[in-house]
């Protein structure tokens, strides 16, 4: 019998939990695939989707789907990051979402997309600085999809160690933008090398560094890169997408990961995300909310303030 990988396990009893609070959601995704197109939602399937099978996603998701998901939490502003629309129309997206934005009031912020080492970076860059609500960018560099295979896109074009794509990066500052930094953990030590070279700039990693090794190894490969990148007080953190391709949302696997997170980054660099709708794959907008809340509950009122809502107020100004 297949095991059932869409119901969270471990989950704690979760009454009496405070859930009185305000929260801002630094990382969510909405789809309209009529006006919008996303290849790996209307064409060929992602080979390597972060949580496997994503068959459930490919379908609209709009402001209405984000606030039943969210039901009766204090959501008092969010944030879009880019959803893989078509590279050719990237500046379209971030369109879109701004007449989103003026009709439904939601979201109340943008990450867009950007490439970063080609002939037409610099303009498209301009295009999406141009839009009030777009705070930042997220472009992603070349990696592995293995461990294993790590050192063979090293130096490689649009990898971070490519001039070009460094150059890029720091093109950035010029329009007052941050950078959000996703990479799997085999690749954030590389990362943190890349992130020392522009201390001026804003930067937050996602999805709490993407441990998807849960193994003794994998954290200390983890920890490690993790560590290298709390080491600069411009990398923040985003406390977001804690589930594995195959396996179920387990709340004890992902409260050792988030407990080790926040103590190297402290909660003053550590901000909530969703990264709804894809972490519903794995487990319910309220329950993941819960969960977070539950591991740290031995915090002070001000460090749960910092991690539900003030940090990313400040990071993405808000």
């Amino acid at each position: 019998m297949a095991t059932d990988i869409s119901t969270p396990l471990n989950m704690p009893d979760f009454s009496g939990l405070d859930l009185d609070f305000d929260i801002i959601d630094c990382h969510h995704h909405l789809f309209d695939l009529q006006a919008v197109h996303y290849p790996w939602l209307s064409d060929e399937p992602e080979a390597h989707f972060l949580l496997g099978d994503y068959e459930a996603l490919k379908r609209n998701y709009l402001p209405a789907d984000f606030r039943r998901d969210a039901g009766h939490l204090r959501v008092v502003k969010t944030v879009h990051v880019e959803a893989e629309a078509d590279r050719g129309g990237q500046v379209e997206e971030t369109r879109w979402l701004a007449g989103l934005m003026a009709r439904e009031g939601l979201p109340d912020a943008i990450v867009a997309h950007a490439w970063l080492n080609r002939p037409e970076s610099a303009a498209v860059l301009a295009a999406q600085a141009a839009f009030p609500a777009v705070r930042g960018i997220r472009s992603k560099p070349r990696t592995s999809p293995t461990a294993a295979a790590r050192d063979q896109v090293r130096g490689k074009a649009s990898s971070m160690q490519d001039p070009a794509w460094r150059e890029g990066l720091g093109r950035l500052r010029e329009h007052g933008l941050s950078w959000d930094l996703r990479v799997p953990y085999w690749h954030l030590t590389e990362a943190a090398e890349v992130c020392a070279l522009y201390p001026d700039l804003a930067i937050v990693v996602e999805h709490t560094g993407l441990a998807w090794d849960r193994g003794e190894d994998g954290l200390a490969e983890w920890r490690r890169g993790m560590a290298a990148l709390a080491a600069m007080e411009h990398v923040h953190l985003k406390i977001s997408e804690l589930g594995l391709a195959g396996a179920p949302w387990d709340y004890d696997d992902n409260c050792r990961v988030v407990r080790q997170a926040i103590e190297l980054f402290g909660f003053g660099r550590c901000m909530f995300a969703s990264n709804f709708p894809v972490a519903g794959l794995r487990i319910g907008y309220v329950e993941q909310v819960s969960a977070i809340a539950h591991m740290i509950r031995d915090c002070s009122l001000t460090e749960r303030a910092a991690l539900f809502h003030d940090t990313a107020k400040r990071f993405y100004r808000l």
